[in-house]
């Protein structure tokens, strides 16, 4: 015999010494595997025991109405219940669909550059590429029976075993449509918020630091054209970003406050690129006596004297006075070379390092 799911059936016998379950206890069939002459049954005293009816387990098909649903999805309010578990359930799939697709994609089982595929998957989200899109994960009934996996859905979500049946076709779709929706919104949510993690310089998500979302006053992330260059995936990529709070806007350009940890870390990237110059210059055959002053001519000279910020630019002003002593303020922060140099907001994400301590989004 063939049991169909949301079948009712009555237990006649098991095998199973050790079950709660007695003869005449019913439940409702959830699959038959004919091959096996298996039934998996949810009985209505809560148990899920399955039958091998080949090892001595003996069911038989009842017409007996099942316990009540406590009206579940009886009523407006009980149908909007309902579609609320419908919509939990398929956001909770969802989300164990997008962790599994991560440890594939950009997690553990990973291969390649992860940051990269992480950016690239970002990037196509934000911009609705089908390409990208199409290739995560989508609620599917492929290859299923539709009405028999609608059940089984229905069933998980709502506890109602029968509900299903009694469904009208057009609350059925409703449901159905409903699961998928969140399917596929807590899906692409979730590998968002992992990619924003894996794609992230700090292992932390930066999201709210991006340039869109800071105004005067607020923390972000500051580099100039100096530290930018082409990514692998042929996109502007900075060599480091400077985490500071903006403070003004000069000539288009920002201006910014920071710590004194970022501040010396500012210094030690500059003073990085007059070393790297003059390595340049040397390998160009430029005589050593020359070195100091064409180095000098072409970036600026920024120590510490103290607590105070030394910014040399004598040479490549042209102007014997341009020497600028940057003080703390009564906060001990700094603003580097403000109104001086061309700083921009940039994204966290489009750096490669960032000096400093981005704060969570709740604390931004």
């Amino acid at each position: 015999m063939t049991y169909q799911p949301g079948q009712r059936v009555a237990l006649v016998h098991t095998s199973d010494p050790h079950t709660r379950l007695r003869p005449g206890d019913t439940g409702t069939v959830r699959r038959h595997n004919q091959q096996q002459n298996i039934v998996e049954v949810t009985w209505d005293s809560g148990s899920a025991l399955s039958m091998c009816l080949d090892a001595g387990d003996r069911i038989r098909p009842v017409t007996t109405t099942p316990p009540p649903a406590g009206g579940l999805v009886g009523g407006a309010a009980g149908w909007a219940a309902a579609l609320q578990r419908m919509r939990a359930a398929g956001t909770e799939a969802g989300r164990t669909a997008a962790e599994s697709w991560a440890q594939d994609a950009i997690g553990a089982r990973a291969s390649g550059d992860i940051r990269l595929t992480a950016r690239r998957v970002l990037a196509g989200i934000d911009e609705g590429d089908p390409a990208v899109l199409g290739a995560l994960p989508r609620f599917t009934l492929a290859g299923e029976a539709v009405d028999t996996a609608g059940w089984e859905l229905f069933a998980d979500a709502t506890g109602d075993v029968s509900g299903w049946f009694g469904l009208r076709i057009q609350q059925r779709d409703e449901a159905m449509a409903v699961y998928r929706d969140a399917f596929d919104t807590a899906t692409t949510d979730r590998i968002a918020d992992l990619c924003h993690l894996a794609a992230s310089p700090t292992g932390r998500d930066v999201s709210h630091l991006r340039p869109a979302r800071v105004r005067v006053g607020d923390i972000g992330v500051f580099s100039g054209d100096w530290a930018l260059a082409t990514g692998p995936d042929g996109g502007d990529r900075f060599a480091v970003g400077f985490v500071g709070t903006l403070v003004d806007h000069w000539n288009g350009w920002a201006v910014f406050s920071c710590t004194r940890a970022v501040a010396e870390a500012i210094v030690t990237d500059q003073q990085r690129h007059r070393d790297q110059y003059r390595h340049s210059l040397r390998d160009e055959g430029v005589p050593e006596d020359e070195l100091d002053r064409r180095v000098n001519a072409e970036l600026a000279n920024l120590s510490f004297d103290g607590d105070v910020i030394v910014a040399d630019q004598r040479t490549t002003s042209d102007d014997p006075d341009a020497i600028e002593r940057i003080a703390p303020d009564g906060d001990g922060r700094y603003v580097v070379m403000g109104r001086s140099w061309c700083w921009e907001e940039v994204d966290p994400y489009a750096c490669d390092r960032i000096v400093g301590d981005p704060p969570d989004p709740d604390q931004a």
